[in-house]
Protein backbone atom coordinates (compact mmCIF):
# COMPACT_ATOMS: atom_id res chain seq x y z
CA UNK A 1 0.00 0.00 0.00
CA UNK A 2 2.30 2.34 0.88
CA UNK A 3 4.36 2.05 -2.53
CA UNK A 4 1.28 2.63 -4.43
CA UNK A 5 0.71 5.96 -2.48
CA UNK A 6 4.26 6.93 -3.83
CA UNK A 7 2.94 8.17 -7.23
CA UNK A 8 0.18 9.99 -5.70
CA UNK A 9 2.85 12.44 -3.19
CA UNK A 10 5.56 12.79 -5.41
CA UNK A 11 2.48 14.41 -8.23
CA UNK A 12 0.85 16.52 -5.39
CA UNK A 13 4.46 17.58 -4.46
CA UNK A 14 4.91 18.64 -7.22
CA UNK A 15 1.60 20.38 -8.12
CA UNK A 16 2.57 22.17 -4.94
CA UNK A 17 5.66 23.54 -6.14
CA UNK A 18 3.94 24.23 -8.73
CA UNK A 19 1.86 26.86 -6.88
CA UNK A 20 4.60 28.34 -4.72
CA UNK A 21 5.57 32.05 -6.08
CA UNK A 22 8.72 32.54 -7.44
CA UNK A 23 11.73 33.36 -5.31
CA UNK A 24 12.06 36.96 -5.32
CA UNK A 25 15.43 38.08 -7.45
CA UNK A 26 16.85 40.42 -4.87
CA UNK A 27 16.54 37.95 -2.20
CA UNK A 28 19.79 36.74 -1.24
CA UNK A 29 20.93 33.49 0.71
CA UNK A 30 20.63 34.31 4.67
CA UNK A 31 23.68 35.81 5.53
CA UNK A 32 24.62 37.07 9.46
CA UNK A 33 23.33 40.12 10.46
CA UNK A 34 24.81 43.45 9.97
CA UNK A 35 24.41 47.40 9.48
CA UNK A 36 24.16 49.28 6.57
CA UNK A 37 24.85 52.80 6.35
CA UNK A 38 22.78 54.87 3.73
CA UNK A 39 24.37 58.72 3.44
CA UNK A 40 22.49 61.05 0.26
CA UNK A 41 23.48 64.26 1.56
CA UNK A 42 23.94 66.98 -1.36
CA UNK A 43 25.36 70.09 -1.83
CA UNK A 44 24.85 70.66 -5.37
CA UNK A 45 22.47 69.10 -7.51
CA UNK A 46 19.83 66.86 -6.07
CA UNK A 47 18.33 64.06 -7.77
CA UNK A 48 14.50 63.14 -7.28
CA UNK A 49 15.35 59.44 -7.08
CA UNK A 50 17.01 59.69 -3.51
CA UNK A 51 13.66 59.01 -1.68
CA UNK A 52 13.53 55.44 -4.12
CA UNK A 53 16.67 54.05 -3.87
CA UNK A 54 17.15 54.73 -0.08
CA UNK A 55 13.33 53.14 0.36
CA UNK A 56 14.72 50.32 -2.24
CA UNK A 57 18.00 49.82 0.06
CA UNK A 58 15.72 49.86 3.45
CA UNK A 59 13.11 47.28 1.21
CA UNK A 60 16.60 44.70 -0.22
CA UNK A 61 17.86 44.90 4.28
CA UNK A 62 14.40 43.94 5.06
CA UNK A 63 14.27 41.06 3.13
CA UNK A 64 18.02 39.96 3.47
CA UNK A 65 18.54 40.50 7.30
CA UNK A 66 20.47 43.60 7.32
CA UNK A 67 19.74 46.68 9.11
CA UNK A 68 19.86 50.12 7.15
CA UNK A 69 20.26 53.41 8.46
CA UNK A 70 19.61 56.28 6.72
CA UNK A 71 21.18 60.05 7.52
CA UNK A 72 22.04 62.86 5.64
CA UNK A 73 24.09 64.31 8.85
CA UNK A 74 27.42 64.12 8.16
CA UNK A 75 28.03 64.55 12.25
CA UNK A 76 27.83 60.46 11.58
CA UNK A 77 31.16 60.35 10.20
CA UNK A 78 33.37 59.37 13.21
CA UNK A 79 35.54 56.71 14.00
CA UNK A 80 33.08 55.48 16.91
CA UNK A 81 30.08 56.72 14.49
CA UNK A 82 31.12 54.73 11.55
CA UNK A 83 32.46 51.23 13.81
CA UNK A 84 28.76 50.13 13.72
CA UNK A 85 28.32 49.67 10.01
CA UNK A 86 30.06 47.06 7.52
CA UNK A 87 29.35 49.18 5.00
CA UNK A 88 28.66 53.01 3.70
CA UNK A 89 25.74 53.46 0.18
CA UNK A 90 26.32 57.34 -0.88
CA UNK A 91 23.28 57.00 -2.42
CA UNK A 92 23.44 59.81 -5.28
CA UNK A 93 25.27 62.42 -2.89
CA UNK A 94 26.64 65.16 -5.02
CA UNK A 95 29.38 67.98 -3.90
CA UNK A 96 31.41 68.73 -0.52
CA UNK A 97 29.32 66.96 1.76
CA UNK A 98 32.04 65.76 4.53
CA UNK A 99 34.57 67.90 6.32
CA UNK A 100 38.07 67.50 6.52
CA UNK A 101 37.87 65.66 9.85
CA UNK A 102 34.92 63.70 8.68
CA UNK A 103 36.94 62.58 5.92
CA UNK A 104 39.97 61.61 7.66
CA UNK A 105 37.50 59.16 10.24
CA UNK A 106 35.87 57.94 6.76
CA UNK A 107 39.58 56.99 5.74
CA UNK A 108 40.16 55.35 8.71
CA UNK A 109 36.80 52.98 8.46
CA UNK A 110 37.85 52.08 5.20
CA UNK A 111 41.89 51.46 6.03
CA UNK A 112 40.11 49.13 8.61
CA UNK A 113 38.10 47.33 6.19
CA UNK A 114 34.82 49.46 5.98
CA UNK A 115 32.95 49.18 2.83
CA UNK A 116 31.57 51.49 0.23
CA UNK A 117 29.17 51.66 -1.99
CA UNK A 118 28.76 54.19 -4.60
CA UNK A 119 25.41 55.12 -6.75
CA UNK A 120 25.55 57.14 -9.46
CA UNK A 121 26.19 61.00 -8.62
CA UNK A 122 28.36 59.39 -5.92
CA UNK A 123 31.08 60.00 -8.42
CA UNK A 124 29.91 63.74 -8.85
CA UNK A 125 31.18 63.96 -5.40
CA UNK A 126 34.09 65.38 -3.34
CA UNK A 127 36.32 66.81 -6.46
CA UNK A 128 39.02 67.76 -4.02
CA UNK A 129 39.67 64.75 -1.65
CA UNK A 130 41.75 62.32 -3.35
CA UNK A 131 41.18 59.47 -0.95
CA UNK A 132 38.12 59.36 -2.09
CA UNK A 133 38.86 59.80 -5.69
CA UNK A 134 40.77 56.45 -5.43
CA UNK A 135 38.00 55.11 -3.52
CA UNK A 136 35.00 55.30 -5.80
CA UNK A 137 37.78 54.77 -9.11
CA UNK A 138 36.54 57.55 -11.10
CA UNK A 139 34.71 60.95 -11.11
CA UNK A 140 32.13 62.10 -13.15
CA UNK A 141 33.31 64.73 -16.34
CA UNK A 142 29.67 64.99 -18.54
CA UNK A 143 26.12 63.00 -19.87
CA UNK A 144 24.30 63.41 -22.58
CA UNK A 145 20.68 62.74 -23.14
CA UNK A 146 18.70 59.94 -21.01
CA UNK A 147 18.18 57.18 -23.72
CA UNK A 148 18.59 53.68 -24.12
CA UNK A 149 21.41 51.92 -24.37
CA UNK A 150 23.37 48.38 -24.37
CA UNK A 151 25.27 47.22 -21.01
CA UNK A 152 27.96 45.06 -21.58
CA UNK A 153 28.70 42.43 -18.82
CA UNK A 154 31.93 42.03 -17.94
CA UNK A 155 32.20 39.62 -15.39
CA UNK A 156 29.81 36.95 -15.16
CA UNK A 157 30.12 35.68 -11.66
CA UNK A 158 30.85 38.47 -9.58
CA UNK A 159 27.65 38.62 -7.39
CA UNK A 160 26.39 41.90 -8.51
CA UNK A 161 26.09 40.77 -11.52
CA UNK A 162 26.22 36.90 -11.97
CA UNK A 163 22.58 36.91 -12.75
CA UNK A 164 22.72 39.71 -15.77
CA UNK A 165 23.02 38.50 -19.43
CA UNK A 166 25.77 39.67 -21.31
CA UNK A 167 24.23 42.55 -22.68
CA UNK A 168 21.76 44.32 -21.04
CA UNK A 169 19.51 46.69 -22.35
CA UNK A 170 18.36 49.71 -20.54
CA UNK A 171 17.16 53.33 -20.28
CA UNK A 172 19.34 55.43 -17.51
CA UNK A 173 21.74 58.95 -17.67
CA UNK A 174 24.88 57.77 -18.92
CA UNK A 175 27.85 59.30 -17.28
CA UNK A 176 31.26 59.90 -18.55
CA UNK A 177 34.14 60.25 -16.84
CA UNK A 178 37.43 61.80 -16.50
CA UNK A 179 39.37 59.08 -15.93
CA UNK A 180 39.73 55.56 -16.90
CA UNK A 181 38.90 53.10 -14.22
CA UNK A 182 39.94 50.05 -15.71
CA UNK A 183 43.89 50.27 -14.60
CA UNK A 184 42.96 50.22 -11.03
CA UNK A 185 39.12 48.60 -10.63
CA UNK A 186 37.71 45.81 -11.33
CA UNK A 187 35.01 46.34 -14.16
CA UNK A 188 31.93 44.70 -14.13
CA UNK A 189 30.14 46.52 -16.90
CA UNK A 190 30.91 48.28 -19.85
CA UNK A 191 28.89 50.46 -22.08
CA UNK A 192 28.41 49.71 -25.78
CA UNK A 193 28.94 52.91 -27.37
CA UNK A 194 27.50 52.30 -30.40
CA UNK A 195 23.99 51.35 -28.98
CA UNK A 196 23.71 55.04 -28.31
CA UNK A 197 24.36 58.58 -28.66
CA UNK A 198 27.26 59.65 -25.96
CA UNK A 199 28.45 63.08 -27.45
CA UNK A 200 31.22 64.57 -26.48
CA UNK A 201 31.59 62.24 -23.37
CA UNK A 202 32.54 58.84 -25.67
CA UNK A 203 34.96 57.03 -24.20
CA UNK A 204 35.60 54.60 -26.35
CA UNK A 205 36.44 51.95 -23.48
CA UNK A 206 33.61 52.89 -21.31
CA UNK A 207 33.14 51.24 -17.97
CA UNK A 208 30.10 51.95 -16.16
CA UNK A 209 30.01 49.53 -12.93
CA UNK A 210 33.02 48.17 -10.74
CA UNK A 211 34.48 47.26 -7.74
CA UNK A 212 37.80 47.31 -6.14
CA UNK A 213 40.21 46.90 -3.13
CA UNK A 214 41.34 49.95 -1.30
CA UNK A 215 44.01 50.17 1.27
CA UNK A 216 42.19 47.15 3.31
CA UNK A 217 38.63 48.70 2.22
CA UNK A 218 36.33 46.64 -0.39
CA UNK A 219 34.49 49.50 -3.03
CA UNK A 220 32.10 49.02 -5.40
CA UNK A 221 30.57 51.77 -7.97
CA UNK A 222 27.64 51.62 -10.41
CA UNK A 223 26.93 54.86 -13.08
CA UNK A 224 23.57 53.51 -13.20
CA UNK A 225 20.17 54.72 -10.79
CA UNK A 226 19.78 58.39 -12.33
CA UNK A 227 15.91 57.09 -12.82
CA UNK A 228 13.34 56.52 -10.23
CA UNK A 229 12.36 53.34 -12.64
CA UNK A 230 16.27 52.34 -12.38
CA UNK A 231 14.93 50.97 -8.60
CA UNK A 232 11.31 48.96 -9.37
CA UNK A 233 13.72 47.07 -11.95
CA UNK A 234 14.34 43.59 -10.36
CA UNK A 235 17.81 43.26 -12.32
CA UNK A 236 19.35 46.60 -11.23
CA UNK A 237 17.84 45.42 -7.46
CA UNK A 238 19.74 42.04 -7.80
CA UNK A 239 22.58 44.15 -8.71
CA UNK A 240 22.66 46.58 -6.31
CA UNK A 241 22.13 43.92 -3.70
CA UNK A 242 25.43 42.25 -4.85
CA UNK A 243 27.32 45.29 -4.22
CA UNK A 244 26.09 46.15 -0.91
CA UNK A 245 26.78 42.27 -0.01
CA UNK A 246 30.32 42.16 -1.41
CA UNK A 247 31.26 45.37 0.35
CA UNK A 248 30.10 44.46 3.42
CA UNK A 249 32.19 41.33 3.64
CA UNK A 250 29.04 38.95 3.35
CA UNK A 251 30.11 37.28 -0.11
CA UNK A 252 33.78 37.47 -1.55
CA UNK A 253 34.57 38.73 -5.32
CA UNK A 254 37.28 38.61 -7.79
CA UNK A 255 38.00 42.78 -7.61
CA UNK A 256 41.44 42.60 -9.44
CA UNK A 257 41.76 45.35 -11.56
CA UNK A 258 40.73 45.03 -14.87
CA UNK A 259 43.66 46.09 -17.08
CA UNK A 260 47.14 47.43 -15.91
CA UNK A 261 48.03 47.73 -12.21
CA UNK A 262 47.44 45.13 -9.15
CA UNK A 263 45.42 47.54 -6.98
CA UNK A 264 46.63 47.52 -3.29
CA UNK A 265 48.00 44.19 -2.00
CA UNK A 266 47.88 43.55 1.35
CA UNK A 267 51.28 42.61 2.44
CA UNK A 268 50.42 40.29 5.31
CA UNK A 269 48.88 38.36 2.45
CA UNK A 270 51.71 36.20 1.43
CA UNK A 271 51.70 32.93 -0.22
CA UNK A 272 55.37 31.78 1.15
CA UNK A 273 57.69 33.49 3.46
CA UNK A 274 61.07 33.10 4.85
CA UNK A 275 61.50 35.11 8.23
CA UNK A 276 58.23 37.48 8.08
CA UNK A 277 55.21 37.13 9.74
CA UNK A 278 51.68 38.39 10.57
CA UNK A 279 51.81 40.98 12.86
CA UNK A 280 48.76 42.82 14.40
CA UNK A 281 49.11 46.52 14.35
CA UNK A 282 46.99 49.91 15.42
CA UNK A 283 46.58 52.09 12.55
CA UNK A 284 47.42 49.65 9.98
CA UNK A 285 44.86 48.24 6.76
CA UNK A 286 42.67 45.81 8.17
CA UNK A 287 44.56 45.93 11.53
CA UNK A 288 47.58 43.87 10.45
CA UNK A 289 51.09 44.30 8.97
CA UNK A 290 54.25 41.81 7.35
CA UNK A 291 56.39 42.27 10.16
CA UNK A 292 59.83 40.61 12.27
CA UNK A 293 61.55 41.34 8.60
CA UNK A 294 65.26 40.39 9.13
CA UNK A 295 68.17 40.73 6.14
CA UNK A 296 67.68 38.11 3.97
CA UNK A 297 64.18 37.26 4.65
CA UNK A 298 61.73 37.33 1.64
CA UNK A 299 57.79 36.23 0.97
CA UNK A 300 56.11 35.64 -2.01
CA UNK A 301 53.04 36.77 -3.84
CA UNK A 302 51.59 34.69 -7.04
CA UNK A 303 50.37 35.85 -9.82
CA UNK A 304 50.00 39.47 -9.48
CA UNK A 305 49.30 41.53 -12.71
CA UNK A 306 52.59 43.44 -12.60
CA UNK A 307 52.32 44.19 -16.83
CA UNK A 308 52.64 48.19 -17.83
CA UNK A 309 53.58 48.87 -14.11
CA UNK A 310 56.60 51.86 -14.22
CA UNK A 311 56.71 52.50 -10.34
CA UNK A 312 56.22 50.57 -7.24
CA UNK A 313 54.83 52.21 -3.78
CA UNK A 314 54.10 50.62 -0.16
CA UNK A 315 53.35 51.95 3.30
CA UNK A 316 55.68 50.75 5.55
CA UNK A 317 56.36 51.24 9.53
CA UNK A 318 59.93 51.11 11.32
CA UNK A 319 61.33 52.10 14.41
CA UNK A 320 64.51 50.84 14.08
CA UNK A 321 67.53 51.52 11.35
CA UNK A 322 65.06 50.75 8.31
CA UNK A 323 66.30 48.56 5.23
CA UNK A 324 65.80 48.50 1.92
CA UNK A 325 63.05 46.41 0.29
CA UNK A 326 63.56 44.37 -3.42
CA UNK A 327 60.69 44.14 -5.67
CA UNK A 328 61.73 41.09 -7.84
CA UNK A 329 60.12 38.22 -9.90
CA UNK A 330 59.70 34.50 -10.46
CA UNK A 331 62.18 33.73 -7.05
CA UNK A 332 63.54 35.10 -3.96
CA UNK A 333 66.73 35.10 -6.71
CA UNK A 334 65.28 36.34 -9.56
CA UNK A 335 65.94 39.62 -11.21
CA UNK A 336 65.57 42.45 -9.34
CA UNK A 337 63.05 45.11 -10.94
CA UNK A 338 63.46 47.83 -8.71
CA UNK A 339 64.69 48.71 -4.87
CA UNK A 340 63.36 51.17 -2.11
CA UNK A 341 64.70 52.58 0.92
CA UNK A 342 63.07 52.32 4.05
CA UNK A 343 63.77 55.06 6.68
CA UNK A 344 62.99 55.27 10.69
CA UNK A 345 59.39 56.51 9.95
CA UNK A 346 59.29 57.79 13.63
CA UNK A 347 58.10 54.97 15.46
CA UNK A 348 56.56 51.59 14.87
CA UNK A 349 53.22 53.32 14.86
CA UNK A 350 53.85 55.79 12.16
CA UNK A 351 53.19 54.84 9.11
CA UNK A 352 54.97 56.17 5.81
CA UNK A 353 54.76 55.90 2.01
CA UNK A 354 57.74 54.93 0.05
CA UNK A 355 58.15 54.31 -3.50
CA UNK A 356 60.34 53.55 -6.69
CA UNK A 357 60.82 53.37 -9.93
CA UNK A 358 60.76 50.06 -12.12
CA UNK A 359 62.49 48.24 -14.69
CA UNK A 360 62.47 45.15 -16.55
CA UNK A 361 58.79 44.65 -15.65
CA UNK A 362 57.03 41.63 -17.55
CA UNK A 363 54.16 41.80 -19.06
CA UNK A 364 50.96 40.30 -17.86
CA UNK A 365 50.83 38.49 -14.50
CA UNK A 366 54.07 37.04 -12.35
CA UNK A 367 54.78 35.90 -8.76
CA UNK A 368 56.24 38.30 -7.07
CA UNK A 369 59.26 38.14 -4.36
CA UNK A 370 59.54 40.78 -1.97
CA UNK A 371 63.41 40.47 -0.57
CA UNK A 372 64.52 42.33 2.59
CA UNK A 373 68.59 43.89 3.56
CA UNK A 374 69.89 46.01 6.46
CA UNK A 375 71.43 45.92 9.25
CA UNK A 376 70.04 43.96 12.56
CA UNK A 377 67.05 42.66 12.89
CA UNK A 378 63.67 43.68 13.18
CA UNK A 379 64.23 45.74 9.79
CA UNK A 380 60.54 47.24 9.28
CA UNK A 381 57.01 46.65 8.64
CA UNK A 382 55.08 46.73 5.11
CA UNK A 383 51.41 47.19 5.15
CA UNK A 384 50.70 47.18 2.05
CA UNK A 385 51.98 48.05 -1.73
CA UNK A 386 50.56 48.44 -5.18
CA UNK A 387 52.12 48.48 -8.62
CA UNK A 388 51.27 51.78 -10.93
CA UNK A 389 50.91 52.51 -13.88
CA UNK A 390 51.38 55.45 -15.60
CA UNK A 391 49.14 58.04 -16.10
CA UNK A 392 47.76 58.39 -19.73
CA UNK A 393 47.44 61.35 -21.47
CA UNK A 394 47.47 63.23 -25.04
CA UNK A 395 50.07 62.88 -27.60
CA UNK A 396 50.77 66.07 -29.27
CA UNK A 397 51.62 66.64 -32.79
CA UNK A 398 51.24 68.86 -35.57
CA UNK A 399 49.34 71.98 -35.68
CA UNK A 400 48.78 71.60 -31.83
CA UNK A 401 46.62 68.61 -32.76
CA UNK A 402 46.28 65.29 -30.92
CA UNK A 403 47.34 61.97 -32.07
CA UNK A 404 43.10 60.22 -31.98
CA UNK A 405 41.95 56.83 -32.49
CA UNK A 406 38.85 57.36 -35.29
CA UNK A 407 35.82 56.97 -33.85
CA UNK A 408 37.00 56.17 -30.77
CA UNK A 409 36.84 52.47 -32.28
CA UNK A 410 38.37 49.44 -30.66
CA UNK A 411 38.60 47.41 -34.06
CA UNK A 412 41.82 45.82 -35.05
CA UNK A 413 42.98 48.30 -38.04
CA UNK A 414 41.36 51.13 -36.92
CA UNK A 415 43.16 54.27 -38.63
CA UNK A 416 45.04 56.52 -36.29
CA UNK A 417 44.81 59.94 -36.94
CA UNK A 418 45.32 63.55 -36.13
CA UNK A 419 42.44 65.94 -34.84
CA UNK A 420 41.66 68.69 -32.80
CA UNK A 421 42.21 67.67 -29.03
CA UNK A 422 38.73 67.16 -26.78
CA UNK A 423 40.17 65.38 -23.87
CA UNK A 424 38.24 61.92 -25.11
CA UNK A 425 39.78 58.40 -24.34
CA UNK A 426 40.22 57.70 -27.79
CA UNK A 427 43.33 60.46 -27.44
CA UNK A 428 44.42 59.47 -23.96
CA UNK A 429 47.63 57.08 -24.30
CA UNK A 430 49.83 55.56 -22.33
CA UNK A 431 53.66 54.82 -22.50
CA UNK A 432 54.71 51.50 -21.56
CA UNK A 433 58.43 49.79 -20.13
CA UNK A 434 58.06 47.73 -22.84
CA UNK A 435 58.13 50.82 -25.86
CA UNK A 436 54.43 50.84 -26.34
CA UNK A 437 51.43 53.73 -26.90
CA UNK A 438 48.35 52.03 -25.34
CA UNK A 439 45.03 53.69 -26.11
CA UNK A 440 41.62 52.05 -25.27
CA UNK A 441 43.43 48.73 -24.55
CA UNK A 442 45.03 48.65 -27.07
CA UNK A 443 48.41 49.29 -28.95
CA UNK A 444 49.63 51.60 -31.44
CA UNK A 445 50.83 49.18 -34.18
CA UNK A 446 52.67 49.15 -37.90
CA UNK A 447 50.69 47.00 -40.03
CA UNK A 448 51.57 44.17 -41.27
CA UNK A 449 55.08 45.55 -39.21
CA UNK A 450 55.73 47.35 -42.65
CA UNK A 451 58.71 48.95 -43.14
CA UNK A 452 57.98 50.73 -46.46
CA UNK A 453 57.71 54.53 -46.38
CA UNK A 454 53.51 54.86 -46.21
CA UNK A 455 52.57 51.72 -44.43
CA UNK A 456 49.63 52.27 -42.19
CA UNK A 457 49.74 53.09 -38.71
CA UNK A 458 46.38 51.84 -36.67
CA UNK A 459 45.49 50.39 -33.60
CA UNK A 460 45.80 46.24 -32.76
CA UNK A 461 45.80 44.43 -30.25
CA UNK A 462 48.90 44.59 -27.84
CA UNK A 463 51.24 41.73 -29.00
CA UNK A 464 54.71 42.63 -27.66
CA UNK A 465 56.26 42.33 -31.28
CA UNK A 466 58.56 44.74 -32.93
CA UNK A 467 56.01 46.75 -34.77
CA UNK A 468 54.26 48.19 -32.08
CA UNK A 469 57.75 49.66 -29.92
CA UNK A 470 57.85 53.53 -30.60
CA UNK A 471 61.50 54.89 -29.25
CA UNK A 472 61.33 58.84 -28.45
CA UNK A 473 64.63 60.93 -29.88
CA UNK A 474 65.83 64.02 -28.76
CA UNK A 475 64.29 65.44 -31.80
CA UNK A 476 61.12 65.06 -30.74
CA UNK A 477 60.20 62.08 -33.57
CA UNK A 478 58.65 58.75 -32.29
CA UNK A 479 60.73 55.99 -33.77
CA UNK A 480 59.94 52.48 -35.06
CA UNK A 481 63.41 50.50 -33.88
CA UNK A 482 62.37 47.55 -36.37
CA UNK A 483 62.23 50.01 -39.82
CA UNK A 484 64.27 52.87 -38.53
CA UNK A 485 61.50 55.11 -39.64
CA UNK A 486 58.82 57.77 -37.74
CA UNK A 487 55.46 58.35 -37.05
CA UNK A 488 54.71 60.63 -39.51
CA UNK A 489 51.29 63.00 -40.04
CA UNK A 490 50.76 62.58 -44.10
CA UNK A 491 51.45 64.76 -46.40
CA UNK A 492 52.18 67.25 -43.37
CA UNK A 493 48.40 68.33 -43.15
CA UNK A 494 46.99 69.20 -40.24
CA UNK A 495 43.28 69.06 -41.07
CA UNK A 496 40.90 66.78 -38.33
CA UNK A 497 41.35 62.87 -39.68
CA UNK A 498 44.56 63.17 -41.16
CA UNK A 499 46.46 59.84 -40.76
CA UNK A 500 49.24 59.05 -39.54
CA UNK A 501 51.51 56.83 -41.09
CA UNK A 502 55.16 55.50 -41.06
CA UNK A 503 57.42 56.90 -42.84
CA UNK A 504 61.36 58.07 -43.17
CA UNK A 505 62.34 60.11 -40.54
CA UNK A 506 63.82 63.46 -42.10
CA UNK A 507 63.12 66.44 -38.80
CA UNK A 508 59.74 67.54 -40.19
CA UNK A 509 57.67 69.05 -37.82
CA UNK A 510 54.93 66.42 -39.04
CA UNK A 511 57.00 64.26 -36.90
CA UNK A 512 57.46 65.85 -33.87
CA UNK A 513 55.12 64.51 -31.33
CA UNK A 514 55.02 65.92 -27.39
CA UNK A 515 54.51 62.81 -25.16
CA UNK A 516 52.37 62.29 -21.93
CA UNK A 517 54.85 62.57 -19.03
Amino acid sequence: MIRKALPFLAAALLAALALAPAADASVAPADPSYKVLVFSKTDTFRHDAIPTAVQTIKDLGAANGFTVDVTEDDTVFTRAGLSAYRTVVFALTTGDVLNDAEQTAFEGYIRGGGGYVGLHAAADTEYSWPFYGELVGAYFKSHPAQQQAAVRVEDPVHPSTAHLPASWSRFDEWYAYRSNPRTSAHVLASLDETSYSPGSGAMGDHPITWCKNHQGGRSWYTGMGHTKESYSDPAYRKMLLGGIRYTAGAVNADCTPSGGGTGTVQAESFQTTQGGRTVTKAGADNGQTLGYLDPGDWVSYANLPVGGSTTFKARVVSGGAGGTIQIRTGSPTGPVLGSVAVPNTGGWATFKDVSTTLAGVPSGRADVYLTFTGTGSSLLDVDDFAFNTPAPGPVLGLAGKCLDVSGAATTNGTQVQLFTCSGGYAQQWTRTPAGELRALGKCLDVSGGGTADGTKVDLWDCNASAAQQWTPTPAGELRNPQSGKCLDVAGAGSADGTKVLLWTCWGGSNQRWGLPV
